[in-house]
Formats: structure tokens, sequence, C-alpha cells
């Protein structure tokens, strides 16, 4: 057995360990750039494609590395954990979720609106005819992602309380696969996916967001990363605004460019960047409205343990180059 004092040494070293792996120990700052993506994070997939992030970080001493995950909630869990440090797009619903769980982020940066870019889809011969109809049904949806949201509202609209539909939880391949076999009578998701299936002439759109869900996506660091590298927020953030500008002034050069990745004909690829703002900008509290209603939402159905303050998260002030509260 080990003394009390060889224990404490021992402590002390895994701990200096850590940090030193983090790239934090004594002050250091991180040399790599640890980024989450899913595969609807188009401008970051952009990036790593062109390699445009990387010659921009270079100068920095900074590298990229690239974990790929299937939806936004466990994107986030990732970054929660501190095993990303920044957080590609995201929908509007995901960042809450991370709040409720009481994560250690901060919202570095938004695209404009873009309520056409999820949809519920139904199959073109079936019975719901409009929302009214979802009442009693099987309905696919992924947990905690913008187009839960959008089920949601789609729901109040038509004055349906969310216990009176079956709500099944599934990734969007999942989802998919359900709504083919039949397991299930509407799949509400977002693009790649809608396009990946909305010219098949056996289905159709039963709603999209407008009118019910803005879908606003959200780009977030860890609140520990940004504070060290700010440098390398700043960098990030200009390169996904110029990548935003590049897939909306050429379209069909990010369509093909996109296409071997997503494994997507380059069309439909085009046919769902058109419904995507692509316009990157600062979080600020006008543009913040929504992510309160959205919070509301989702602990009145029961699916968050408490209320959410929305406004007590903290954004990214490029001006004063650090984290302050969502209203300041």
């Amino acid at each position: 057995m080990f003394s009390p004092t060889r224990r404490k040494l021992l402590l002390h070293a895994s701990v200096l360990g850590a940090a030193a792996a983090t790239g934090l120990a004594f002050g250091a700052q991180p040399a790599t750039l640890r980024i989450g993506y899913q595969k609807s994070s188009t401008l970051i997939t952009v990036l790593k494609a062109q390699g445009k992030l990387e010659s921009a970080l270079a100068p920095l001493g900074v590298t990229v590395s690239w974990s790929e995950f299937a939806s936004g909630l466990p994107l986030t869990e990732a970054l929660n954990a501190e095993a990303v440090d920044f957080s590609a797009d995201v929908a509007d619903t995901v960042p809450i979720f991370a709040q409720a769980a009481h994560a250690r982020f901060v919202y570095v940066a938004q695209e404009a609106p873009s309520p056409g870019a999820q949809a519920i889809i139904v199959k073109r011969d079936g019975s719901l005819r409009s929302l009214a109809d979802l009442r009693d049904k099987d309905i696919a949806v992924t947990k905690a992602a913008g187009s839960h949201y959008l089920l949601l509202a789609a729901l109040a609209q038509a004055k349906i309380p969310a216990d009176a539909v079956r709500i099944h939880y599934l990734t969007p391949a999942d989802g998919r696969a359900a709504f083919e076999h039949g397991s299930v009578e509407a799949w509400v998701t977002w693009d790649p996916y809608v396009a990946s299936v909305d010219q098949q002439p056996d289905v159709r759109i039963l709603a999209d967001g407008k009118g019910l869900a803005t879908y606003q996506r959200y780009y977030l660091a860890s609140a520990r990363f940004a504070a060290s590298r700010p440098d390398v927020i700043a960098v990030v953030y200009d390169q996904l605004r110029a990548a935003g500008q590049w897939v909306r002034s050429a379209p069909q050069d990010a369509a093909r460019l996109l296409a071997p990745i997503w494994g997507l004909d380059a069309p439909t690829i085009e046919r769902a960047n058109a419904r995507r703002s692509y316009q990157v900008r600062e979080v600020t509290p006008e543009n913040f409205a929504e992510q309160q209603k959205i919070a509301d939402t989702f602990f009145n159905a029961h699916l968050l343990p408490a209320p959410v303050e929305t406004s007590r998260a903290e954004r990214w002030d490029f001006a004063r180059k650090r984290a302050v509260a969502i209203g300041a």
C-alpha cells in the first residue's frame, strides 16, 4: 500500500498529466482545435474538404482534428465532456439541452433562419393530409433536434397534445428506414435528409418550418477553449462566413464538392442548400428571442428536468474578445 504522501504525489502527477494532455497545463494554449460536426454541418464540411481552415490556423501553430457525430445532441454532450473544443452548427434546440445539463459553452455564431430546411414528411397516398391528421399516429424524429421542435410546434398549432401521438426517437438514418418500411407514418427531419427523399414519387411534404419554427443553427465552443484561444475563435468565425458566402455564390460548385462526401447526387445537394441561409453572423440578443420559446416548449412537454433561462447563456463578443451574457 502507498503511504498518504505517496498517494498525494501520484494524484498530483496524474492531474498534471491530464492537464498537459489537454494543452492547458501551466496556462499553455492548446495547439489543437478539436472540431465536432454532423452530416448537416455544411460549412464546416466545406472547410474540411478544401483544407482552408487548417491553412488559416497554421500561422497560429494550431492543427485541427475532426470527429463526426450522428446528430447534435451527442455532439454537445462531447462538448460538455470537453472531448471536442468546437461544435459545428447544431439546431437551435440543441444548446438548450446542453444548457439544461449545465454545460459550459459559448455561443460563437449563428446562421440566419432557414425554416424551409426541415420538414414533416409523409406518404403521398397516406391518410395524413393536414397537421390535424397527426393525432394518434406514429412519428419518427431525432430527439432534441430542430425537427423535434418543429414537430412540437406543429402539434401545438393543430391543438394536439404531445402525448396524443406516438413519438419514436430515431437517428436520421433509422428514421428514414422506419418511414420507408411503414413502421411510422411521418418522419420529421432536416436537410440534406429532406432533400434525399422529397423528390420520390410516393413522398410529399406535409409541412415545413414556415410559420412554425425559424430554424436557426448555432456554432458553439467550450468556455475554456474560447477563453484560452480567442485568436482561434476569430479565425474560425471568419472562415465560416467566407464558406457561407461561397456556398451561396457558387451553389453548383459547392454541390459537386459535397456530393462524394455526403453520398448524394449534386442536384439533390443543391436543392437542399437552396433552403439554407448559410448567412453566418454574430449572436445578438435581438436574434435570440425564439430560444426561450423553444426552451419553454420542451419544458412544458416534460423533456427538460427544469426550466431553462436562455438569456443566462453566454455568447462570444468579438469586439471584446471574451464571453458575455446573452443580453450584454
